[in-house]
């Protein structure tokens, strides 16, 4: 094999599908990546059995060839390169990369060992890039994060038509975004539960490009293929097995009491009373008329106050949260005002967004329970 290559280009490609890469591979050769030299340019891949990760960029190919070298080093390598020109060139069990002056031995892993990459599904429909990544960001932050719970660590994926939902929960907060897609046939109807990590940094790593094609396999959960591409990247990830809660029971169909608040400021007098916040202790948030107090901190412990401006419709109320959850939730709003609608103090809340104009959107629910108060 040999070739020559930018050098950015070089150094993109290789961070981005190095990124999936296992820290801990249960193969020595999982933790690799595989060049392959082809007539139309270079591609770099990585699989662990989970994820895989495929990226095509030009190269001047004068060799045909494949290979297969450390994932992690090659990606430092790349990224320290001069910005000129790279040449590859394999010698039997080492490669060689030299770039101007610069010039890296590396030993060859057997690449015949390698597994197999798994085959794209047919692809269900595109979304675009960036309204993509907003939409897993938005959700993914509530995902539980405790592996002996595999089942809560995903995102629900439900296709209906033209709609697709993404839902998330940790069983102490639960976020819902539903977004516009076009799908290859307008009557399709399915449901995916995809790891949170993996599409979270897959949705990330695809923000920049037009348009994404997402493609899911008729498999189903557990024995399930997700697949997405854009921009010649191309990601695949296994299906989580397990039933995702009943989540639509939980989300209130009418309020008691709701309040506007301006986000930023909301989430900035949040920072500040959690300064005396230890851990796992709640903010209390009091909505009474025209104000919002926001307490934190009991007995003699250090103690915070902070009040805002804030338009409540309802009874008043006095509530508290984690501050942490909280900030998450805020932050994903996405709009100056945020929602919060109410039904009683021991009952969750639901955060939603206000445009400009005073439109209340229901793309986008965050459901927060509240921490008992204690006095």
């Amino acid at each position: 094999m040999k070739l020559r290559v930018e050098r950015d280009v070089l150094a993109e490609s290789v961070a981005w599908a190095a990124r999936t890469l296992p820290s801990r591979p249960s193969l020595p050769v999982l933790a690799g990546l595989v060049l392959t030299a082809s007539e139309t340019g270079l591609t770099l891949s990585s699989f662990d059995y989970e994820v895989s990760a495929r990226v095509d960029v030009p190269a001047d190919v004068a060799t045909p060839g494949t290979t297969l070298v450390s994932g992690r080093l090659l990606a430092d390598i790349a990224r320290s390169l001069p910005p000129q020109l790279v040449q590859i060139e394999s010698e039997g069990t080492r490669i060689s990369i030299t770039c101007g002056r610069s010039s890296f031995t590396l030993p060859t892993l057997p690449v015949e060992d390698y597994p197999q990459l798994p085959v794209m599904p047919t692809a269900s429909g595109t979304v675009p890039g960036g309204m993509f990544a907003s939409a897993v960001a938005q959700v993914a932050i509530a995902a539980g994060r405790d592996d002996t719970l595999p089942t809560l660590t995903g995102i629900r994926m439900e296709i209906e038509g033209s709609s697709i939902i993404l839902a998330a929960t940790d069983r102490y907060r639960l976020a819902v975004r539903e977004f516009i897609w076009s799908p290859q046939a307008p009557s399709v109807s399915s449901h995916a539960l995809v790891p949170a990590r993996t599409l979270a940094d897959t949705a990330k790593s695809l923000a920049d490009v037009d348009i994404v094609v997402i493609a899911l396999s008729d498999g189903g959960a557990g024995e399930g293929l997700i697949g997405f591409e854009g921009h010649g990247r191309r990601t695949t990830t296994r299906l989580l097995d397990g039933e995702f809660p009943k989540y639509q029971s939980l989300l209130p169909t009418e309020s008691a009491a709701v309040a506007n608040v301006d986000t930023s400021a909301l989430i900035e007098a949040v920072k500040r009373v959690a300064l005396v916040a230890e851990r796992n202790t709640p903010v209390r948030l009091e909505f009474e008329g025209a104000e919002l107090t926001l307490r934190a901190g009991t007995g003699e412990d250090a103690k915070a106050v902070d009040v805002l401006e804030s338009a409540l419709d309802g009874d008043s109320i006095d509530i508290a949260f984690n501050p942490s959850y909280l900030l998450d939730g805020l932050a994903a709003v996405g709009t100056a005002v945020t929602r919060f609608s109410f039904t009683q103090q021991s009952r969750p809340a639901v955060l939603t967004g206000v445009s400009d104009d005073g439109t209340v959107s229901d793309a986008y629910k965050y459901l927060l329970m509240p921490v008992r108060l204690t006095g």
